[in-house]
């Protein structure tokens, strides 16, 4: 699998709407509900126009704050989310009930 990458299309001071390459809904849906749990975030979108001919764009738009520190919160968050995930995986196949 190919690593996301962002591109910046548009920067405001409470808003920013970013190109994902090589995006990966698996990823991109549980960033998206994070950063909608956020407090200081108004909202988080993201938007396909077609999904085989074009990258989708992800809106972000904060009550406060940066919408960049909103983004590496969410991504902290879900980084320790699937580490925990994982744990507990690895902790299920080597005692199986």
């Amino acid at each position: 699998m190919k690593e996301m990458e962002f591109k910046v299309i548009s920067k405001e001071k409470n808003e920013m709407v970013l190109e994902v390459i090589n995006a990966d809904r698996t990823l991109l849906i549980p960033l998206v509900e994070e950063l909608n749990r956020d407090e200081m975030v108004e909202g988080a979108t993201y938007h396909y126009d077609h999904p085989y001919l074009e990258n989708p764009t992800l809106k972000i738009k904060v009550k406060s704050g940066k919408p960049q520190a909103a983004i590496k919160r969410a991504a902290k968050k879900l980084e320790k989310l699937f580490e925990e995930l994982e744990k507990n995986f690895e902790k299920a196949i080597k005692s199986p009930k």
